[in-house]
Parts: structure tokens; C-alpha cells; sequence
């Protein structure tokens, strides 16, 4: 699920769940939520995610770009 690549995403970028909270105001608990795998990030919190770690939101979900 994408809340395992989010997860990775925010370890490998060293930042705590309430740091990505303070820059993002997505709460504490949602992200948790989200890293765990319980649900799905709305595109909205996806985005804010994205512009954070400025990267793609390909990358934040781990989506591999495929050609036929």
C-alpha cells in the first residue's frame, strides 16, 4: 500500500511525524494513519506531501512509470 513508500519516504528524509505535521498541517494522527496502512491518503494530503518532500507524487506512492 502507499502508506509503506509515504512512511519510507519520511524516514529517508529524516523528519518525525510532527515535523511533517508543522510544514504541512496534515495531523500528527492522520499521518499515522496513513503510514500504517489503515487508509488512503486523499490526492489534497498527497499533494501537500509531495510539495513537501518535493518530489512527484509517482514518487511518494512508489508508482513506477511503465512503457508498453
Amino acid at each position: 500500500m502507499y502508506g509503506t513508500e509515504i512512511k519510507n519516504i519520511r524516514l529517508q528524509n529524516k523528519f518525525t511525524q510532527k515535523q511533517v505535521e508543522a510544514a504541512t498541517g496534515i495531523p500528527q494522527e492522520t499521518l499515522s494513519w496513513i503510514e500504517n496502512n489503515k487508509g488512503i491518503a486523499n490526492i489534497q494530503q498527497c499533494v501537500l506531501l509531495a510539495d513537501f518532500y518535493k518530489i512527484s507524487l509517482d514518487e511518494l506512492i512508489g508508482r513506477e512509470f511503465r512503457q508498453n
